[in-house]
């Protein structure tokens, strides 16, 4: 009885696995894309509407549109480095992945390292400026003082990923060779510690924010500011658990590495896309949202007696009423003056 014939490529398995993930990976980023463009779809048409409030919202709305002509190319050239290893260059001596170690300074390669760069680097600028204006509830000495090392950590993170891009584009170099994939090493265990520092930073404000609503305030009014999900979206918390795991396969060497990196750079768009969804539907932090909301709860209301936590004594939900400046519609927009102060601050 005759054993079914091998028609697999002559590679070893540690190659074999490597493209078998480099697809999974370029499967993952594709549909990441797709959850992008809806994302920058709902955000741009938003933030197009409210164009005439002032020029952040057209910061903001030229901020996604450049973020979504660098994924658009990160996307274009994954898709096109697929057909040149797996179709023109099938007979590769040696194999596809072989030819894709040989070829790192091709364009198509030079622009995936670039986009990849780009995208991951203004994605953390992003959350830094997040971080700052949570902070400056507290004070702008004191959101200097607690951002001044994660701006630090940015800076560097830009160095160092430019140098990895400039060495992961060498001929005969790749991001998996020894000297870049040092580089590759260093910067991504700095960009995610610029993450990581900016994700606590962030969850340790909104958790303080959060235990001094719960004392003033029914539960329900700061479901929409302090739920679990609200922690996790401001904080971009998706992002930092899936760059942990990339960063250590990467720095392992393993084939899975490439699903992880996938997962990465689809999770930081999505993160970023969110928080300024947020930020435009009015829903997200500003530095005055506390002020903003025990001062209209003393207004409306009065101040609550002592020990009437979460609104457990004489006033109930229909107690307490917020202004305009911090309302939210039943449709989840919120009213001008609550997406106007968000985008302006």
């Amino acid at each position: 009885m005759s054993s079914t014939p091998y028609y697999g490529p002559d590679e070893d398995e540690t190659t074999i696995n490597l493209e078998r993930f480099f697809l999974a990976g370029d499967f993952v980023s594709g549909v990441g894309y797709g959850v992008h463009l809806v994302l920058w779809t709902s955000c741009a048409l938003y933030l197009w509407k409210e164009r005439r409030r002032g020029w952040r919202t057209i910061f903001l709305l030229a901020y996604i549109s450049v973020l979504l002509i660098v994924e658009t190319m990160f996307a274009v050239v994954q898709a096109r480095t697929v057909q040149e290893l797996y179709i023109e260059n099938r007979n590769y001596p040696t194999g596809p992945w072989q030819y894709f170690l040989d070829t790192q300074n091709l364009p198509i390669n030079v622009i995936f390292y670039a986009t990849l760069f780009v995208m991951t680097f203004m994605c953390d600028t992003l959350m830094l400026w997040r971080s700052w204006i949570i902070w400056t509830a507290s004070g702008r000495t004191t959101a200097y003082l607690v951002n001044l090392i994660p701006f630090l950590m940015l800076i560097a993170s830009f160095v160092m990923g430019t140098l990895w891009t400039l060495q992961s584009s060498h001929p005969g170099l790749s991001l998996y060779s020894k000297q870049p994939l040092a580089y590759g090493t260093a910067y991504y265990t700095i960009s995610l510690g610029v993450n990581i520092v900016v994700t606590a930073l962030i969850i340790t404000r909104l958790l303080a924010y959060r235990r001094t609503h719960l004392a003033h305030l029914p539960a329900a009014h700061a479901q929409q500011y302090l739920s679990l999900a609200a922690l996790i979206v401001e904080s971009a918390a998706l992002y930092s658990a899936f760059a942990v795991a990339f960063l250590v396969s990467y720095a392992m060497n393993s084939p899975i590495n490439q699903i992880w990196l996938g997962f990465a750079s689809g999770a930081q768009p999505i993160a970023t896309y969110l928080i300024i969804y947020r930020v435009a539907d009015g829903t997200a932090w500003t530095k005055d949202t506390m002020h903003q909301t025990l001062t209209s709860l003393h207004a409306r209301s009065g101040p609550l007696p002592l020990g009437d936590v979460g609104g457990r004594g004489k006033h109930t939900q229909s107690d307490v009423r917020f202004t305009s400046d911090f309302a939210i519609s039943n449709s989840g927009f919120g009213t001008a003056a609550a997406s106007q102060d968000a985008l302006e601050k």
